[in-house]
């Protein structure tokens, strides 16, 4: 895991300017790879790169980058991990096309043994996209081809990892994290309120949006080809980015041969796939461990760790004190029946909230799923011990683990059937009494009730009825399940929402399922955009290397492969994962509710962080500052804080906004 950033088009500066810019460039990314760092740059190209590198595999001076290949065509900067590089050699030194191009391909050529290495002599042999499609991985990076006078820049095929790019001044800038660009003189920091409604609405920024006009996440598994015109000042025009692994073609494919061995073949393809995975993915030159919150699918990888190690792996967790926050003790449990080595920290609330002022300078753009702040607490623990850390993440968007998706499927099979002018009568009605008056109501009666049937934000939820029964089908009614604030346009001043994979509510492939349709747009937004982005920008802010078993491609193709049946059944999602766990761990030890790594904002807001919400919410910084309109903010404050409504994403995604803003403007 690594970090890199880099120019085009800055022909005109002289040598030592280069050199500064560049080393400013890398400086600022000196958490993703704290080990090494290196310089390249072609002044006659106008191109220059840098690369930090954090060493997991080949420690030696053999894997530094910037890398220049065997032949001195390509010099590449790369962050991640091809976990098949050894595999890749082996074809390499099989193949005659590689043999003649790349005579280095033999055993005796190789200068070390970094998949670095690996990916420059297969460029050699097979080409950037053919190289791309046999590599399994994560990964971002630049390739340049001295030849051909050509910058690649690629993500891999799930995103996992990051790459910004954009032109600047006349500039092409790209990079793994904002704050690297930020660092060229020609970069301009101008905000892209469009952007600003989707972080509204739905807590991140969704690709290929960034906070900054100009400024552009790579789509997960595409790349990008720059042709450097030598009579121009640069490439002539930013290209579209060309697909060389699609999940809606995947998909596709995948629903015309569906698996149809029996149930228990079907378990034992997947746990055969996941061993391959894990296994894989364990090989490093550093210690190594686990994230383990006791749930099913950190626990699926722990175990799968565990079969393949000679020791027992590490694993790390840490826990609340707040009630219905904290997951340690399950994990405890579910190490000591693994025989892990296992380390768990308990925090305080006000340790975690003492994480929060580095939130805007870790992210670098407003993010705002109030899980960074335990993921970046676990993050830190783990790096005191090990160098590379393996999730689960992933295992709820292949295999149907997100309650939402139940609460989706339940509540369209309950108003598919009434007429339409009826369901908008209701939702009429419904909406005669504000939430407040229906909560005020309820309190009385509510206190009568068994806990388990008490409900005190019946308003919130009569109100989110009231919408759901004027959504015409059960993907309008996803997208209002996903959307934080219902209308980010009238809330952020001078702006229009941008079109996502969400609002095309009909791409789904052909897919006659709703449950298909949701893990498949999750697949493509929340879980690159949020949940990966959240891993990627805690565990580098500490120079720890994250992991990812299940989203190897090929246990993402096999998962698409199997009947819904088989991930979801009776009402339960991950049906075929859980039967892979429970060969190694218990059911009583996993089977409970499923709590979500959090924090309880909704408390601390009415609490310790009242005071830091009011500076940051002012009805006249907001005016002043100009990006929102403060009277629906200021409305939800209130209600909040009478503890009338529990506003607490709306509030905590224009609090991250306005904590971002604040540390920018003080730069």
């Amino acid at each position: 895991m690594c970090g890199f950033s880099g120019f085009v088009g800055d022909r005109a500066a002289n040598a030592s300017s280069w050199a500064l810019s560049l080393q400013r460039m890398g400086d600022a990314i000196a958490h993703r790879g704290p080990d090494d760092s290196g310089v390249w740059m072609d002044a006659d190209a106008g191109i220059g790169l840098v690369h930090r590198r954090l060493s997991i595999v080949d420690l030696s001076p053999a894997g530094h980058q910037p890398m220049v290949s065997a032949s001195g065509r390509f010099v590449f900067v790369f962050n991640g991990e091809i976990y098949n590089h050894l595999q890749l050699r082996k074809e390499l030194a099989g193949d005659r096309c590689a043999h003649e191009i790349f005579p280095g391909s033999g055993n005796t050529r190789w200068r070390g043994h970094s998949d670095t290495e690996t990916l420059l002599a297969a460029f050699e042999a097979w080409g950037v996209e053919g190289t791309l499609k046999r590599a399994v991985g994560m990964f971002a990076f630049a390739l340049w081809d001295r030849s051909e006078r050509m910058l690649y820049l690629a993500r891999d095929r799930i995103g996992e990892k990051p790459l910004y790019y954009g032109w600047q001044k006349g500039i092409l800038l790209f990079g793994s994290e904002l704050k690297a660009l930020k660092k060229h003189p020609s970069f301009s920091a101008e905000i892209d309120r469009d952007a600003v409604t989707l972080l509204l609405r739905h807590g991140y920024i969704a690709a290929p949006y960034s906070i900054y006009k100009s400024i552009r996440k790579l789509s997960a598994g595409t790349y990008l080809k720059f042709a450097v015109n030598e009579r121009q000042n640069g490439p002539a025009a930013l290209p579209e980015a060309v697909s060389y692994w699609s999940l809606a073609t995947e998909i596709g494919s995948a629903r015309k041969d569906l698996f149809r061995g029996s149930d228990t073949e079907a378990v034992s393809a997947l746990e055969m796939r996941l061993t391959e995975s894990v296994g894989l993915q364990m090989v490093a030159d550093v210690p190594l461990g686990a994230f383990l919150s006791g749930g099913v699918d950190s626990s699926t990888v722990v175990a799968m760790m565990q079969t393949q190690s000679r020791r027992p792996v590490r694993t790390f967790t840490i826990g609340f004190e707040e009630e219905g926050y904290d997951e340690a003790q399950y994990a405890s449990a579910v190490a000591r029946h693994l025989g892990t080595d296992h380390t768990e920290l308990y925090v305080t609330a006000e340790e975690a909230r003492k994480v929060i002022p580095h939130l805007p300078t870790l992210y670098d753009e407003p993010f705002s799923d109030a899980s960074q702040i335990p993921t970046f607490l676990v993050s830190k623990m783990a790096r005191q011990h090990v160098t590379v850390a393996l999730s689960g993440d992933g295992g709820d968007e292949l295999f149907g683990g997100y309650s939402r998706y139940f609460q989706t499927t339940d509540i369209w099979n309950h108003v598919r059937n009434l007429p339409p002018a009826l369901r908008n009568a209701m939702a009429s009605a419904i909406r005669l009494l504000p939430a407040d008056v229906w909560n005020r109501m309820y309190g009385p009666i509510g206190k009568m009730l068994p806990r388990r049937l008490r409900s005190f934000a019946l308003g919130d939820k009569a109100h989110r009825l009231a919408q759901i029964l004027r959504c015409k089908d059960p993907e309008e009614i996803y997208f209002g399940l996903l959307s934080q604030w219902k209308d980010p346009e009238h809330v952020v001043i001078g702006s229009r929402e941008p079109g996502t994979v969400l609002t095309n509510h009909r791409e789904c492939n052909g897919k006659s399922d709703i449950e298909h349709y949701m893990m498949y747009v999750d697949s493509l937004t929340y879980l690159p955009d949020d949940v990966l982005a959240k891993v990627d920008r805690a565990a580098m802010g500490v120079s720890l290397e994250t992991r990812v078993p299940f989203l190897d491609h090929r246990v993402v193709e096999f998962a698409w492969r199997l009947p819904l049946s088989m991930r979801i059944r009776n009402g339960q999602g991950k049906w075929i994962l859980r039967q892979v766990l429970d060969k190694h761990v218990p059911k009583a030890l996993i089977d409970r509710p499923k709590m979500g790594f959090g924090v309880p904002i909704d408390s601390w807001l009415r609490g310790p962080l009242r005071d830091w919400g009011e500076a940051l919410l002012n009805e006249e910084r907001l005016r002043n500052e100009g990006f929102f309109d403060p009277a629906p903010i200021r409305h939800k404050w209130s209600q909040h804080l009478a503890g009338q409504r529990n506003w607490q994403y709306q509030l905590w995604n224009v609090l991250m906004f306005q904590a971002w803003l604040e540390k920018e403007r003080a730069q």
